[in-house]
C-alpha cells in the first residue's frame, strides 16, 4: 500500500495543523465550568484521525477542506465525547496523559461534558450551511452521522454483554468492533463525502474504506493494551486486564491455546487477584499461543482491505493519502 503522493505525511500534517486551530478556539470564549471541561477534553488534541479522514474524504470526491471544516471539527468532538464516557465506565483515570475528565472534575460534570460534545458533533455540521453546503446534503449527512452514532451505542452495549458473560466469540468480536469503532470512522468518511457532494457510489467505497479501517484500528488498540507502554499511549496500560476485555489477542489465544491456557484466561480475567500478575498471566498465553502476531496479521489484512476499496475513487492526491492513512492507523504505539 504504497502512496503516489511521495510526502503525504505532510499534507496530513498541514489538514492536523487546520483542525487543531479550531478545536482550540472550539470551547475557549467562555469561563464557565462546562466550557472548561470541554476545552480540557479536546485541548492538546489526539491523533485527530476522524477530523482528517473527513476532510480527506471530502477533498477525494471533489470538495474543499474548508467547506467541510466545521464537521471535521465536530466529528472530534463526538469522537472525545465517546472517550469521556468510555473513561467513566472503564474507570480509567488517565487519558492522554493526564488525569481523565471525570479523575479531574468528577463523573456527574464528565458525563455533561461529553453529552455536550456530542451535541456539538451536530452543531458542527449544521455550521457547513454557512460555508456554502447545500442543506438538502447537511441533512443527508446528519442522517448517516446519527446512524453511526447510534451503532457505536450498541456496539458499546455489545462490548459488556460479551465481557459480562465471557463469551468468547470471535464472530461477535468482530461484529461488536465494527459497531462501536468503525461506525465513527464511517461516519467521517460517509459525512465528508455526503457533504462535498459525492456520488452514491462513492459514498459507498468510502464507506467500506472506513468500517475495514475502523477494524484494524481497533485491533492495533487491542494489541497495544498488552505491548504499549503507558506513558506513550497517555492511559494505564492494564484498562483491558483490569475490566477484563475480551480483545483480540485474547479470543485468538483462548482459541489457539489448549484447557490450561483457557484456564489462565480465564482466571486471569475474572479473578481478584493483583492486577499486574493477572496482567503478567494474560501476556504469557499471548506470547505461548502466538496470539498477538495472528492479531497483528489480521490488523494488516483489514487495512489492505480499506486500501482495495478506494479503487471506486477518481485518482487524485486525497485518495492516495487515505490509502496511505491505512498505514499510519496499524503503524503506531499510542
Amino acid at each position: 500500500m504504497q502512496s503516489a503522493d511521495p510526502r503525504p505525511e505532510l499534507a496530513l500534517s498541514a489538514l492536523t495543523d487546520l483542525a487543531e486551530s479550531k478545536l482550540r478556539t472550539r470551547w475557549s470564549r467562555t469561563s464557565s465550568l462546562l466550557s472548561t471541561m470541554c476545552h480540557y477534553a479536546l485541548v492538546p488534541s489526539g491523533k485527530l484521525f476522524r477530523p482528517i479522514l473527513l476532510l480527506e474524504s471530502a477533498c477525494a470526491v471533489g470538495g474543499s477542506a474548508e467547506m467541510v471544516l466545521p464537521a471535521a471539527v465536530g466529528a472530534e468532538c463526538g469522537h472525545v465525547a465517546s472517550l469521556i464516557h468510555d473513561d467513566i465506565i472503564d474507570g480509567d483515570e488517565l487519558r492522554r496523559g493526564r488525569r481523565s475528565v471525570h479523575s479531574r472534575f468528577g463523573v456527574g460534570n464528565a458525563i455533561v461534558a461529553g453529552d455536550a460534545l456530542i451535541f456539538d458533533l451536530f452543531a458542527g455540521l449544521a455550521e457547513c450551511r454557512w460555508t456554502g453546503v447545500p442543506d438538502s446534503r447537511v441533512a443527508a449527512a446528519l442522517e448517516a452521522v446519527a446512524r453511526c452514532g447510534l451503532d457505536l451505542c450498541r456496539g458499546q452495549s455489545m462490548e459488556e454483554e460479551l465481557c459480562r458473560g465471557l463469551r468468547f466469540d470471535l464472530d461477535g468480536y468482530l461484529t461488536m468492533i465494527s459497531l462501536k469503532t468503525a461506525a465513527f470512522f464511517q461516519g467521517a468518511c460517509e459525512s465528508g463525502a455526503i457533504l462535498a457532494g459525492g456520488t452514491p457510489e462513492q459514498v459507498e467505497a468510502l464507506s467500506r474504506y472506513a468500517l475495514a479501517l475502523g477494524t484494524a484500528f481497533q485491533i492495533q488498540d487491542d494489541i497495544l493494551g498488552y505491548t504499549g507502554e503507558a506513558d506513550t499511549m497517555g492511559k494505564e496500560n492494564t484498562s483491558d486486564s483490569r475490566n477484563g476485555r475480551l480483545t483480540l489477542p485474547v479470543l485468538l489465544a483462548y482459541r489457539a491455546g489448549g484447557h490450561p491456557e483457557r484456564r489462565l484466561l480465564r482466571q486471569a480475567l475474572t479473578g481478584e487477584e493483583n492486577l499486574g500478575h493477572r496482567h503478567e498471566q494474560i501476556l504469557e498465553v499471548l506470547d505461548r499461543t502466538g496470539a498477538l502476531e495472528s492479531a497483528a496479521k489480521m490488523a494488516w489484512t483489514y487495512a489492505e482491505n480499506s486500501g482495495s476499496a478506494l479503487v471506486k475513487l477518481p485518482p487524485s492526491p486525497s485518495r492516495d493519502r487515505l490509502a496511505f492513512f491505512a498505514e499510519l492507523a496499524i503503524d503506531r504505539d499510542r
